[in-house]
C-alpha cells in the first residue's frame, strides 16, 4: 500500500503546459461584441474560428458572447430590435453615431443592449 505522502503531488509535478493559458479579457462589451461579430462573419464566408490561435488570447468563444446576448433576450432585458440593432452594425463593424440624425435611434438602441450585455459580460470574466 502507497503512503499518503507518495499520493499527494507538489504543485511542481504537474507541467505548466497543463495550466490553462493566460487570456485578455476584452475591455468594454462593445469591443466584445465587434470581435464576436467579426468572428461570425468570417465562419459564415467559410473560415474555421478556434479558441488560441489569434494573436490575443481571448476568455471565450464567439458563441459565448452570443448566449450571453440570447440570456438577456429570454430574461426579456433586450427586445429583438436590440438583437437586429446590434447585428446590422456589428457586421459594419462600427458603433452608430448619436451625431447623425438617421443614426440616433440606432445609437440608444445599441447602448441599452451593449450597457446590459456589459453587466453579463462581466460576471463570466469576458469584459474586465
Amino acid at each position: 500500500m502507497a503512503s499518503t505522502a507518495r499520493m499527494t503531488r507538489s504543485p511542481q509535478a504537474f507541467p505548466t503546459s497543463a495550466r490553462a493559458p493566460a487570456t485578455t479579457p476584452f475591455r468594454s462589451a462593445e469591443e466584445a461584441w465587434l470581435w464576436t461579430m467579426a468572428a461570425l462573419v468570417a465562419r459564415r464566408d467559410g473560415a474555421r474560428v478556434r479558441a488560441g490561435v489569434g494573436r490575443v488570447k481571448r476568455p471565450c468563444e464567439p458563441d459565448d458572447v452570443v448566449k450571453c446576448l440570447d440570456t438577456l433576450y429570454r430574461r426579456r432585458r433586450i427586445d429583438l430590435v436590440h438583437a437586429r440593432i446590434l447585428r446590422i452594425w456589428g457586421e459594419r463593424q462600427a458603433a452608430p453615431s448619436p451625431g447623425f440624425a438617421s443614426e440616433r435611434g440606432d445609437w440608444r438602441l445599441w447602448r441599452e443592449a451593449l450597457e446590459r450585455l456589459e453587466w453579463l459580460l462581466r460576471v463570466k470574466g469576458i469584459v474586465a
